[in-house]
């Protein structure tokens, strides 16, 4: 069946989003036409601004409308301490579960040469003068456990034993309240190399 122009590209634009297929799209779409104009207006003003006015903090390349975010302009945070996380996504979960209160620095991706994924494009260039500059004493690499995160993990810990700042890795393993039987063995694995001492 043939639609609409204009109800074809929104259709179409909502595609863009993660985990949004064709039905899921339709669906959105429908019901922002029948049940919720004013929602999509909102929508589509915010979507607008957002592309028009946030941009990228230009310390930690977190998400930003001034040129240093909030947690880099903060005189709270120990400069000291550096999280190296791989997407924005990440900073909001650590702080919204932790009590960090460090810098951080954000990837944008991990390293991955078969997808042409290299340290420059990592931001890599951006990470080493503030690791030069002796302020940071301790990294905290929170990349992920696959094994491009690893890899990007490994990488990082290189680059700043080379200047001599301390290197951690977050724990992976068995999550909080998780069954053992239900833990694949990847994870099982980790959280046995990884265990620590009481």
């Amino acid at each position: 069946m043939q639609f609409a122009p204009g109800l074809e590209r929104l259709i179409d634009a909502l595609r863009c989003l993660p985990g949004v297929g064709a039905k899921t799209a339709q669906r959105m779409a429908f019901h922002l036409l029948q049940r919720d104009r004013e929602g999509g207006q909102r929508l589509a003003e915010a979507v607008a601004h957002a592309l028009e006015h946030i941009g990228r903090c230009q310390r930690c390349r977190m998400f930003s409308e001034e040129a240093l975010c909030g947690i880099c302009q903060s005189s709270r945070r120990d400069g000291a301490l550096l999280c190296v996380v791989e997407s924005p996504a990440d900073v909001l979960a650590i702080e919204q579960n932790t009590d960090y209160a460090g810098h951080y620095f954000v990837l944008l991706g991990r390293l991955s040469p078969i997808d042409g994924v290299g340290p420059d494009e990592l931001g890599i260039t951006d990470l080493v003068p503030r690791l030069d500059a002796g302020e940071v004493r301790e990294i905290i690499l929170a990349t992920g456990s696959t094994v491009e995160g690893e890899a990007t993990a490994q990488f990082l810990a290189d680059l700043a034993r080379e200047r001599n700042v301390s290197v951690s890795r977050i724990a992976h393993g068995v999550p909080m309240g998780g069954e053992l039987e239900y833990v694949d063995a990847g994870t099982l694995t980790q959280a046995f190399t990884g265990r620590t001492r009481l």
